[in-house]
């Protein structure tokens, strides 16, 4: 299916940029203080903003596209977000329907306008970067189960 094969490609680039994103903002690790006069650092919350657009990007990708795609190519009901997570889980391709959830719940706490806590948004965006290989697990795994099948 054309979809699924534009879906793949697509989350492909994703996983790049965020790599790319991850490292901008990362190297050297972030630190509370530099957090503390984030506003007189539009350098820092430029970067910050690339990586949350990015992660958001690439969880949602997968769970709204990418795995309702294989789902229905698979010729299994497409349902809601939860459902289809526990499908992914039962299948084996997710390992954690509990944290991926907790992953989606992190959305809003790494947008520092939304996030006046300095310390949950620090926490938040280390949850996220130390979160990275849960979201490309997922994704090469639901990659590499659309290959095996051929369904694209």
């Amino acid at each position: 299916e054309e979809r699924l094969s534009f879906l793949i490609r697509a989350v492909s680039k994703q996983i790049v940029a965020l790599e790319y994103a991850d490292k901008q903002l990362f190297s050297p690790l972030l630190t509370l203080g530099m957090f503390k006069s984030l506003n007189n650092n539009p350098a820092l919350a430029l970067k910050i903003d690339a990586f949350v657009v990015r992660f958001c990007r690439l969880q949602d990708t997968i769970d709204d596209q990418l795995l309702p795609a294989i789902l229905k190519a698979l010729e299994e009901p497409v349902s809601a977000l939860l459902i289809n997570l526990n499908k992914a889980e039962r299948y084996e391709w997710l390992e954690s329907v509990d944290q991926w959830m907790k992953l989606r719940h992190l959305h809003s706490k790494m947008v520092p306008e939304c996030t006046e806590d300095v310390a949950t948004l620090c926490m938040s965006l280390m949850t996220a970067h130390n979160s990275i290989p849960v979201l490309k697990q997922f994704a090469c795994t639901l990659i590499t189960q659309a290959e095996r099948l051929k369904v694209f």
